[in-house]
């Protein structure tokens, strides 16, 4: 029996069906030789500190960094519990009951980094030496379940994307919990402060952003405008920027209206502009934010219905770029949209089959794991709204992508009015090419700072040199320097893909995308970490720190951990260790001293932080077992002293071996040493008793039973 095991249960059902397994049985689908079961995403993650005997919080554990990292089962926390979760417990126990009658494993979680991590974590915790092989698809119709399962990759080709996952895991771990903890014990009293590897550099482009703007003082300059006219068409002419007032006010003096100006200069130039590269994910969602307001993780959730749904490719790709093999199935496509799409792509749909195409996106050594996002061959149907939104979207930039370049004649125009230089500026599109599917309103583009279009010209007409002109109008303006924008999440997420490198050229963005922070697929979920830790809300578009935000900030603007850069270099080693140029020990070594180095940096801070204090959750007093003169407060995930301040880092988990300690129970721990016996204590995964905790030399363990 071969045993396919999907990411997700949609996905092994669509499998199952497609392969001729029929037989539904609790947890998985059998028939034709095949067992076809599934995770619920991670059903097995790195074992929490507790585990490895650090139940406390003390300046004296810290740098944690285990000698050998520990898979446990998912954990969940239920009625203020953290426990093994039940349901994952269960699939686990049915997929190693399905391994052990198994001749071969065929991996089919989604084929990316997140997705080997997945199975390859089942795979080590269950111990399974089963041999396996990979299943690996853009799409998930039928037609290419049925190629893929006749193409399985040999399971070893993807060691090094499962090192890759695998460091980036553990790193996230070493960094988080040893900073957050490093952090919060410096901070003193004052509840939870997590920082994270690609978490803190993020919270510092929002909030160095937010302040940037709000400190911004506009700065006044001036313009002067000329208006004209001839053959009937009217025109403006605009100076260069005057930063002083009074050379304003002298320049202009030298122009009166009815006086002569003279075109010095006529420059025509024909300007070529290439379509926009198809859509990878971020792309995708920087466009989804700024038309519809969608945020990161709403598209990404979209994107996955409508792969699941078979109707686009994989969207968690950081490609823009397909290749040859793929575009010649593109003129099917094309004749797919012209048959079902809404009419406006349908029609130029249709105009490209056949045609010659614009191969500005077509680029075999430029495709990573998966190609560009795509629409599939398969029928779309009815969708909700916000699903339709984002399908037309993809159809409308395939289609934008493969058509003809746009090309404009733009006509400068110097002249001199009395000395004084002013610039005309006309567009004419001869050939309009990719921008009849085109918004006729482009996407606004939050990152730019555009201050006028003064010298734009709807229209000029024909102008030579030397001849004379009339000034009919003249005005002097006064205008003001804008401060960058405060980020929204389209801005953000171009941020985060070149490392906060400011790039317009999309091309060069992409070649960026390798030293970015986080990947096309995590970015989404780090900036709603930074909601849920209260570090970041929302004001309509606009991402704006809180008080809490703001503090951490503070406290670490200055740190290696809030650098972009820093972070960018580890992601792009993790990329080259994905190409096996770089290994696991190398990298790994890397950021243990890294995790050193930081964690002592913070430890070192005593700075009070700028927000409202968190109240303790408790009614009586409990007394420190550290230093006699302090008293525990309860918060909500930990339980420390209030003597911090001077010199006592007592800290421990409120969690402890599944049981969640109620202020009685910490108190009794605490103070007697012992708590009464509890109910759902667990001695080791997935078992459950009762018993007492006793507090013991620091260390909290379960009674003898």
């Amino acid at each position: 029996m071969k045993v396919v095991i999907a990411e997700k249960p949609s996905v092994a059902r669509d499998l199952a069906r497609v392969m001729g397994a029929k037989e539904v049985k609790d947890g998985y689908i059998s028939g034709n030789g095949y067992a076809f079961t599934y995770a619920f995403g991670h059903l097995v993650q790195l074992c929490t500190p507790q585990a490895y005997g650090y139940a406390t919080w003390s300046v004296g554990n810290l740098p944690i960094i285990p000698q050998e990292f520990r898979l446990e089962a998912k954990k969940v926390k239920r009625d203020g519990k953290q426990m093994d979760d039940a349901g994952a417990v269960k699939q686990l126990n049915t997929i190693k009951k399905l391994l052990e009658e198994a001749e071969e494993i065929i991996v089919a979680t989604d084929a990316g980094r997140e997705g080997e991590l997945i199975f390859r974590n089942i795979y080590y915790y269950l111990k399974s030496n089963v041999p396996f092989k990979r299943l690996w698809i853009s799409s998930q119709t039928d037609k290419a379940i049925k190629e893929g399962f006749a193409k399985l990759k040999e399971g070893t080709e993807y060691d090094s994307l499962y090192m890759s996952a695998r460091s980036r895991s553990e790193s996230d771990w070493l960094i988080g919990i040893n900073a957050t903890q490093a952090l919060t014990l410096a901070a003193g009293n004052r509840g939870l402060l997590s920082l994270g590897r690609v978490q803190t550099p993020t919270l510092a482009m929002i909030c160095s952003r937010y302040l940037e703007n709000k400190d911004f003082k506009p700065q006044a300059f001036y313009k002067i405008q000329a208006g004209f006219e001839k053959d009937n068409i009217a025109f403006k002419a605009t100076s260069n920027r005057i930063d002083k007032k009074e050379d304003a006010e002298d320049t202009v003096a030298k122009i009166t209206v009815g006086s002569e100006a003279k075109v010095v200069k006529v420059e025509a130039k024909e300007t070529k502009e290439p379509p926009p590269l198809l859509f990878d994910l971020t792309s995708l969602q920087q466009d989804a934010n700024k038309k519809y307001g969608y945020s990161a993780d709403q598209t990404l959730t979209i994107a996955q219905t409508l792969y699941e749904k078979k109707v686009i490719t994989y969207p968690r790709t950081g490609s823009r770029y397909i290749g040859e093999d793929v575009f010649e199935k593109i003129d099917e496509l094309f004749q797919h949209l012209a048959d079902t799409a809404e009419e406006g792509i349908a029609t130029i749909s249709k105009n490209l089959v056949g045609a010659k195409l614009n191969k500005r996106s077509v680029d075999d050594k430029k495709v990573t794991d998966h190609h560009a996002l795509l629409v599939t061959e398969e029928k779309p149907g009815p969708m909700p709204k916000d699903q339709q939104h984002i399908y037309n979207m993809i159809a409308k930039r395939m289609v934008e992508s493969f058509s003809e370049v746009c090309l404009k004649d733009i006509t400068t125009v110097t002249i001199d009015a009395q000395g004084v230089e002013l610039i005309a500026k006309g567009t004419v599109i001869r050939q309009y090419g990719w921008r009849l599917s085109a918004d006729q309103v482009e996407l606004p583009d939050e990152d730019k700072n555009n201050d006028d279009q003064d010298n734009e010209n709807a229209q000029l007409p024909k102008l030579t040199a030397e001849e004379l002109l009339e000034v009919l109008t003249l005005e002097l303006t006064e205008r003001f320097t804008k401060a960058k924008p405060i980020h929204t999440e389209a801005s953000l997420l171009k941020a985060m893909e070149t490392s906060g490198k400011e790039i317009d050229d999309e091309e060069m963005r992409q070649a960026m995308k390798d030293c970015g922070l986080g990947t096309p697929a995590t970015r989404a979920a780090t900036i709603e970490t930074l909601f849920q830790r209260d570090y970041i809300k929302r004001d309509k578009k606009k991402l704006i720190p809180t008080e809490k935000g703001l503090a951490v900030y503070n406290l670490v603007k200055d740190r290696s951990i809030a650098k972009v850069t820093l972070t960018g270099k580890w992601e792009q080693k993790l990329e080259e260790m994905r190409a096996n140029k770089v290994s696991y020990d190398v990298f790994m070594k890397h950021i243990k001293d890294y995790t050193e180095r930081i964690t002592k940096e913070l430890l070192q801070l005593r700075i009070a932080i700028q927000h409202e204090e968190l109240k303790p959750q408790q009614k009586g007093k409990i007394k420190c077992p550290k230093c006699q003169p302090g008293q525990i407060q309860l918060y909500d995930k930990v339980a420390q002293c209030d003597h911090y301040a001077r010199g006592c880092d007592f800290k421990i988990w409120r969690t402890l071996h599944g049981v969640l300690l109620e202020e009685k129970e910490m108190k009794n721990l605490l103070e007697k040493g012992r708590t009464s016996v509890l109910k759902g204590v667990q001695p080791k995964a997935g078992t459950f008793t009762e018993a007492a905790l006793v507090f013991q030399d620091f260390k909290v363990n379960i009674a003898a039973l």
